[in-house]
């Protein structure tokens, strides 16, 4: 085993731990803390995958700029045990009868795809780098590109504008 194989069981493990904190915990900022650590988790599978945009946005997009808004939107709600209504138990076999219906058809669905004998390139390839997005976006897609810039800057004017009245 290389050091590629050894960080993406790591990465997976925490991955898979850290999702499965986000259920199991019972305070939701713990949660969305946990969730914090899954996505720094498959940010750190994208760079694996030769992918350091994707990974890079992730941490800036999602673990930044949402989990950010999700624990101040927590915070505010200021959830407690004492005000959260009691479930009744035919809801409590119903989410249960749902989610084994969601597994059983994952695992349909998993039995029928083919992915023995295919595994991932890791660390090869020059699809996910920074460089051929550049240029992609610069020589193939630059009046896109000029249209969402001009767009993006008419939509902070409006935010000026809306905002000084």
């Amino acid at each position: 085993m290389d050091i590629t194989q050894v960080l993406f069981y790591a990465l997976s493990a925490m991955a898979l731990g850290s999702a499965i904190m986000v259920v199991i915990s019972r305070n939701p900022v713990h949660s969305v803390l946990w969730l914090i650590i899954t996505f720094f988790a498959i940010s750190g599978h994208y760079i694996l995958m030769n992918a350091q945009f994707l990974g890079i946005v992730n941490l800036i997009v999602y673990a930044g700029a949402i989990m950010v808004l999700f624990l101040f939107v927590i915070m505010l709600m200021n959830l407690n045990a004492e005000t959260e209504p009691q479930k009744n138990k035919w809801l409590k076999l119903a989410g249960v009868v749902a989610g084994g219906c969601l597994l059983l058809v994952l695992v349909a669905a998993l039995k029928q795809a083919e992915v023995k004998g295919k595994i991932a390139m890791l660390g090869t390839g020059d699809i996910g780098l920074i460089r051929n997005l550049g240029k992609a976006l610069f020589t193939d897609y630059v009046v896109p590109f000029e249209i969402s810039s001009v767009l993006f800057l008419s939509a902070m004017v409006g935010a000026v504008v809306i905002g000084k009245k």
